[in-house]
């Protein structure tokens, strides 16, 4: 003969659930799971955008610094330039920007703002030239390789203007960040640094084609 198995009633059968906690703790992790995997993924991908950031920062004051000092000659002569240097210098710039891929996911604008005429009594200035490297699309959004007639380059509600018979190295740099694991996570996935040298040594900025030889014979990065 068959044993019978005790009946309770649903209201007891309630009060024994509502008494065990032996799975609280579990449930109480299934809940927050989902927040705790979002903030890490979330921190892990705004640490890596501040240091891509930072990284770029460093690296167009690096084209500009380097921009700035570049030149063949001695203290008693104006130094000349060639395309030559600048590639090396925009070669030197991607290595340092290790593995951002800099010139595959942005561009290298560097422009030489210089006076449109010396002394400047009119306080005009122009984009001498302007060289380029990068996949990116990307115009500047500070002027062209021969805009005359400018009043300098405006930066952050600051007016930048270069000094007579000198010029300033500037440089832009539009990037399009890759996140870890997804742009949600950041302020803007496109990624823009400037930076500015005046030139430390008298330059030659007449000769060769608009101040910059090529007696290399090297393909220039021209814009």
């Amino acid at each position: 003969m068959m044993a019978r198995l005790p009946l309770f009633p649903l209201s007891q059968i309630l009060a024994r659930l509502r008494r065990d906690t032996s799975g609280l703790a579990f449930v109480e992790f299934a809940l927050c799971l989902p927040f705790v995997v979002t903030v890490a993924m979330g921190g892990a991908e705004l640490t890596n955008y501040t240091t891509t950031k930072m990284r770029l920062s460093q690296v167009a004051v690096h084209i500009a610094d380097n921009a700035s000092r570049i030149g063949t000659g001695t203290v008693l002569s104006s130094k000349t330039i060639s395309e030559a240097q600048i590639n090396d210098l925009l070669t030197g710039a991607g290595l340092q920007a290790g593995k951002t891929n800099l010139y595959t996911n942005g561009r290298v604008i560097l422009s030489s703002l210089e006076p449109v005429a010396n002394p400047n009594t009119t306080d005009r200035f122009r984009i001498r030239w302007q060289r380029c490297r990068g996949s990116k699309t990307w115009p500047s959004s500070y002027g062209t390789a021969g805009q005359t007639n400018m009043t300098g380059i405006a930066v952050n509600g600051q007016t930048l203007k270069a000094p007579d018979d000198g010029a300033v190295m500037f440089v832009e740099i539009a990037y399009d960040y890759k996140p870890l694991i997804s742009t949600a996570f950041v302020p803007k996935s496109l990624i823009r640094e400037v930076a500015a040298m005046t030139v430390r040594d008298q330059r030659d900025y007449t000769g060769g084609t608009n101040g910059v030889y090529n007696t290399e014979n090297v393909v220039a990065s021209t814009c």
